[in-house]
């Protein structure tokens, strides 16, 4: 059976993944280390895990597995739900794919260097999450859930 996971902690589309999750009947587990509101749906379990880093994502990948998706911005989560043969897709709607895993962790590692060989860099951080991101991630959700439940 196909399960939907949220990596809960700062997710932009946690109610628009639940009413996708809702008119395909598929359970929804929002996974957070605290500070969310449960939910009155019955498809949808939050689940609140121990304080620390990367708790949640652990909690995920141990769980989920082929047929699954998971929400998730963390790229190593990402790859851990590819290996266990999740679908793993971003909240703007982008997957992650056996195919783009491998170049998207040597540029997240390649990354991490760069600021960490700069630490009074600018960063600027990333590019704002609009109402183009939400359009993709909700097409894209839609079709990813209608294929996991096709098998």
């Amino acid at each position: 059976m196909t399960t939907l996971y949220i990596d809960g902690d700062a997710c932009p589309v946690k109610a628009e993944a639940e009413r996708v999750a809702t008119r395909h009947n598929v359970p929804m587990v929002l996974v957070s280390n605290g500070g969310l509101r449960p939910s009155a749906n019955p498809l949808v379990q939050v689940v609140i895990v121990a304080a620390g880093a990367d708790e949640a994502d652990k909690w995920i990948a141990e769980r989920c597995g082929a047929g699954d998706i998971v929400v998730t911005s963390d790229i190593p989560l990402a790859a851990k739900c590819i290996e266990a043969e999740a679908r793993a897709l971003r909240p703007n709607g982008e997957a992650f794919t056996a195919a783009n895993i491998g170049q998207q962790l040597a540029t997240r590692d390649l990354m991490a260097d760069l600021r960490a060989a700069n630490p009074l860099g600018t960063g600027g951080g990333g590019k704002s999450f609009g109402k183009a991101d939400r359009s993709r991630f909700l097409d894209v959700l839609e079709r990813e859930i209608r294929a996991a439940l096709r098998g």
